[in-house]
């Protein structure tokens, strides 16, 4: 049995509740005819850095984001984000963990930095007001990870203190912020692992 107890959980969304993300971008560049970490360089370049931190705050929109990345990588824009993500997929054994914590009285909540939701919504076949407490995303609220504010409002909105919450994020950068709020935290990488790690902590047993 786990020698902490978690009244929450908080889970990140693309790349912990769906398929790795570095493999939807592989399969994109493949289907776009790039060259491979395409993606990842213009996420690196500080313009995209850039893009991708007014699209998560909400300062400009998606179809803005798809123009201006598009431009930067060297694609088409129409419908970029839906182009990106054609390859995400849910990652069942995770949703799986999530589902059976909710069952057993822990309250759950989702966390994303927003890929935003028109023209592709990337959040909408996983219904995740739904299945989940709390949805918090980051172009509604204004904040985006890893400012510890949005770490402490998902808390509140739960219902729960910073200390009794447990947080996923593939990101690793999101992680320090929430352990100094007193989170436990958990770097997700692989589907399976995060899964017996979430079941682990939170006294879950076996699927």
């Amino acid at each position: 049995m786990p020698t902490r107890r978690y009244s929450g959980l908080i889970m990140d969304f693309a790349g912990v509740l769906t398929s790795n993300l570095v493999q939807v971008y592989d399969y994109f560049e493949l289907v776009e005819g790039l060259k491979q970490f395409t993606v990842l360089r213009g996420w690196a370049d500080p313009r995209g850095k850039d893009l991708y931190r007014r699209l998560e705050l909400g300062e400009i929109s998606q179809e803005q984001w798809n123009d201006e990345f598009g431009a930067l990588i060297g694609v088409p824009a129409d419908n970029l984000m839906g182009r990106l993500l054609e390859d995400l997929t849910p990652a069942r054994s995770v949703l799986r963990a999530v589902k059976d914590a909710r069952a057993a009285g822990v309250r759950t909540a989702v966390l994303s930095n927003s890929l935003g939701r028109h023209p592709h919504d990337p959040y909408a076949a996983y219904d995740l007001e739904a299945h989940f407490d709390v949805v918090v995303l980051s172009d509604e609220v204004g904040l985006r990870k890893p400012d510890p504010r949005i770490f402490q409002l998902t808390a509140d909105r739960l219902g729960l203190s910073t200390a009794e919450c447990l947080f996923a994020d593939d990101t690793e950068e999101n992680l320090p912020p929430a352990e100094a709020l007193g989170m436990g935290v958990v770097h997700a990488v692989d589907e399976q692992e995060i899964a017996l790690r979430l079941r682990s902590l939170l006294g879950l047993g076996a699927e």
